[in-house]
């Protein structure tokens, strides 16, 4: 291979990478990682595990395409973002070919999802077609999610709701409060990654016309907002530890469980406490790698999860 071939992989594999928003992308692997490690382990399926993990991957590579695609393609990015690069604007990437990555992407995640649905029940096939509808209509179509402050509220949906017990259904081929508090808490800390994104695109936004929920509360509210939410993540993440206590030693749980069903929201805490603060104190241009470390928080979540249910 001569240097220029080699220079064009490389470039190509950074355009590659900056479309996908690598940093971003443990927030599609946490919900999974959740879900499953709340099912017994007696009857965990690691190829259930891959195949749900897989399509909620491939879907978010998906999301974050279309996103930079439909952005680009309504006026939205410009010259003056504050954000990462994105590929369709600088013109790093042709129409075309987003358009095809785009579809191959949520092509991936279909195929991981029907699979699943052959293996384990067709309720799943509803489930699988409303995240390939909220794909796309999270940034285009005639209603646009992300610009009329349903941005935050999708991810809680797709992200929390439907991945984590998605997660679990294919796991035990049922649904529980327990399951549902749960994703509740990981769909909240995932919400605020979208939170971050649009605090930091206030100034850009405003004028095309993208009516974010920062948008809409300015600035300094909508930072409080996303410590807010992290509290409200954390009372439900107690709740589900209420339940799956209840659940599972009955009306007294003993207070050791209480402490290792409580031990993530410990862990999670210096983390969480630290994002609290950089949310405060760091001006919009300086917000982009606090999105990477709210999906990090939503990951360490997720795995300390897992990890405390696997020992008790």
């Amino acid at each position: 291979m001569n240097d220029t071939t080699a220079n064009d992989s490389t470039t190509k594999l950074s355009v590659f990478l900056l479309a996908i928003r690598p940093k971003t992308l443990p927030a599609s692997l946490s919900p999974v990682i959740l879900g499953s490690s709340l099912a017994p382990s007696s009857i965990f399926s690691l190829w259930n595990f891959l195949l749900a993990a897989g399509c909620s991957l491939f879907l978010q590579i998906a999301v974050n395409l279309a996103n930079d695609y439909f952005d680009a393609k309504a006026g939205i990015d410009s010259d003056k973002r504050l954000g990462p690069k994105r590929v369709t604007q600088s013109g790093l990437v042709s129409i075309g070919m987003m358009r095809a990555g785009i579809a191959l992407f949520i092509g991936l995640g279909m195929a991981c999802g029907l699979i699943l649905v052959a293996i384990t029940h067709h309720y799943l096939l509803w489930a699988g077609l409303a995240c390939v509808i909220a794909t796309l209509a999270y940034s285009g179509g005639p209603f646009p999610l992300a610009s009329h402050g349903l941005g935050e509220i999708a991810v809680l949906v797709f992200f929390g709701w439907v991945a984590v017990m998605g997660s679990y259904y294919v796991q035990t081929l049922q649904l529980t409060w327990t399951v549902f508090a749960y994703a509740n808490a990981l769909g909240l800390i995932l919400a605020n990654i979208m939170l971050v994104n649009n605090i930091r695109d206030i100034e850009t936004d405003r004028p095309a016309g993208k009516r974010t929920i920062a948008v809409r509360l300015g600035d300094s509210r909508s930072r409080y907002l996303y410590i807010l939410i992290l509290l409200a993540a954390a009372l439900c993440h107690i709740a589900g530890s209420y339940l799956l206590t209840t659940a599972t030693l009955g009306s007294h749980p003993t207070p050791s469980f209480w402490l290792l069903s409580l031990l993530p929201l410990a862990l999670v805490t210096p983390s969480a406490g630290l994002a609290c603060r950089r949310i405060l104190a760091l001006k919009a241009g300086e917000l982009n790698p606090l999105l990477a470390q709210t999906a990090q928080l939503g990951l360490l979540y997720s795995v300390t999860n897992a990890l405390t249910l696997y020992f008790t």
